[in-house]
């Protein structure tokens, strides 16, 4: 065993952060997070598995709807305020900052930096909710935004609207005000990266003592729970498709099968690191997203490319509406949606926005900015069109199975959207894959900032650290579904949502952290 002790410098002042690493058995942890995390998972698995995984999930369900109905303001508002926070910094002299200094280069090609930050961010997401979303909300499947008609026009554009919104402008600056914070305290002032670090400003050198600590801690929490929860749906997910596609009984031996292999690969590539591993994965997927998207849009050219501007006369003209939190009657479509989704970014984005600024060095503030909202958006919009506008117009005219029944089975909509097109059979095995891809982007991504953040911030884990973490999640979620199955998995996402509430605060002190020491910043006179 040794105890570190490394120098860093902010504002031309030398300091030592006592790291407390343990270097033993090939792993170079921090002692405390690293405990603590350990313990606190094994706690909260064996609570979900001894106690009744039925009963944890009842409880904490009840948690979780009782957050956000009792901070529902705090969560809406706040999403709002990380929206303008950024637009702010766009267009402030904090903009021309480059993240590493005036001389930074940026470690990757712009293709490549958009397509991971983009599959680590919320990929497999849109593969889950792209058809099944903009579906729920025309149809009314659980109630509709603003009290607009169901299976109206008005309806249809509504509905890609709020689901643009979902997925749109407000979710990334929650990811882009952590990945921000992150990457400034790192590059330009040389601290660990470790969500602890953005605080020095405000704590000083308690960062480095418990308060930093629980922080680091519910930040490993958050991600390692809300990747093992994706991880367990995902394969539930991909196990239907394979059933639907193949013929292959999607029970628990193929749920099971699913999670071992795509664990084994995200082994592999957090082995290769970001360069050889997650860079080339996250390319792979976004040139089987584009190949999807294309060639549905060709198929289907007169609906997909008129659903475009619905989709973004929809998001401008809902955007204030759907942001208001007073006086809404559609509360309980807000709560059920809106604010869950707020909270689950929220919880998500320690995660994502550690990744996102691993990948940032280099960048400008304004350009990583405008990337991180921009691109993401206008992707989405795209995305939505193609596959909201088409399962819509099927269910409108009463093609397929979507058209007959209606929105009845989430995870096989996506597929019954693509049994009613051309070559459907071939687009529904490219969507397979393409789903376990995105897995593997996201358990290898979540793996290297695991690692980062139990290791005091360091960003060359040993790889049998980063090892351990990725068979951790896959373990975690088989384990869940072995034993517990959905109910287990659902309780372990619950969990995570809860922890939105207080990186909610978290991630409001951070905007005024960053600001503090962006003003200490001698920035470009260009």
């Amino acid at each position: 065993m040794s105890l570190n002790k490394d120098k860093y410098s902010i504002d031309n002042t030398d300091y030592t952060v006592g790291q407390d690493n343990i270097q033993k058995w090939g792993f170079d942890i921090h002692n405390s997070v690293f405990g603590v995390s350990a313990g606190l998972i094994g706690i909260f698995l064996i609570t979900i598995l001894v106690i009744d995984p039925q009963t944890s999930k009842a409880f904490l369900d009840g948690l979780k709807w009782q957050i956000i109905g009792s901070f529902d303001s705090l969560f809406m508002w706040s999403a709002n305020i990380f929206v303008v926070f950024c637009l702010v910094l766009v267009v402030s002299p904090y903009g021309k900052i480059r993240l590493g200094g005036d001389d930074a280069k940026p470690d990757y090609s712009n293709l490549s930096w958009i397509a991971m930050l983009f599959a680590a961010g919320m990929g497999i997401g849109l593969m889950f909710w792209g058809v099944a979303e903009p579906v729920a909300y025309y149809t009314g499947w659980y109630e509709t935004p603003l009290n607009v008609l169901a299976n109206t026009p008005e309806a249809a554009e509504l509905a890609l609207g709020a689901t643009m919104f979902h997925w749109g402008l407000h979710p990334w600056a929650i990811y882009g005000v952590v990945a921000l914070s992150l990457a400034f305290f790192a590059y330009n002032k040389g601290l660990p990266l470790s969500m602890r670090s953005v605080f020095y400003p405000i704590l000083g050198d308690r960062t480095w003592g418990w308060p930093g600590h629980i922080v680091d801690i519910l930040a490993v929490l958050a991600t390692l729970f809300g990747l093992a929860t994706s991880l367990g749906l995902g394969a539930q997910q991909a196990a239907s498709g394979f059933h639907h596609v193949f013929g292959i009984e999607a029970g628990l031996p193929l749920q099971i099968t699913i999670i071992v292999v795509v664990t084994l690969l995200a082994v592999v590539s957090v082995v290769r690191g970001i360069e050889g591993g997650v860079k080339v994965i996250s390319n792979i997927n976004m040139l089987l997203a584009l190949a999807l998207v294309v060639f549905v849009a060709l198929v289907t050219f007169a609906i997909s490319m008129g659903t475009i501007p619905t989709t973004v006369m929809g998001y401008i003209k809902n955007i204030i509406p759907l942001s208001n939190p007073i006086g809404r009657e559609d509360e309980a479509w807000m709560h059920g949606w809106t604010v869950f989704y707020w909270a689950w970014w929220i919880s998500w984005s320690p995660f994502v926005g550690m990744f996102i600024a691993r990948i940032s060095r280099g960048r400008t503030v304004r350009e990583f900015i405008t990337a991180v909202l921009i691109v993401p958006t206008l992707v989405t919009v795209v995305w939505m069109s193609v596959f909201g506008g088409i399962a819509i117009d099927q269910v409108a005219n009463h093609i397929g199975t979507l058209g007959s029944q209606g929105l009845t089975d989430v995870p096989l909509a996506m597929f019954q959207m693509f049994d009613a097109l051309p070559f459907g059979n071939l687009l529904s095995m490219l969507a397979v894959l393409l789903v376990l891809v995105f897995f593997i982007t996201s358990s290898d991504s979540g793996s290297l900032v695991i690692d980062s953040i139990t290791a005091g911030g360091k960003l060359d884990a040993p790889i049998p650290q980063r090892i351990f973490w990725a068979l951790t999640e896959g373990a975690i979620a088989g384990a869940l579904l072995w034993v517990g199955g959905t109910d287990a998995i659902q309780a372990l996402q619950a969990g995570t949502i809860s922890t939105g509430l207080p990186f909610t605060i978290i991630l409001l002190i951070m905007c005024v952290s960053l600001v503090m020491g962006m003003r200490t910043e001698k920035h470009n006179k260009s």
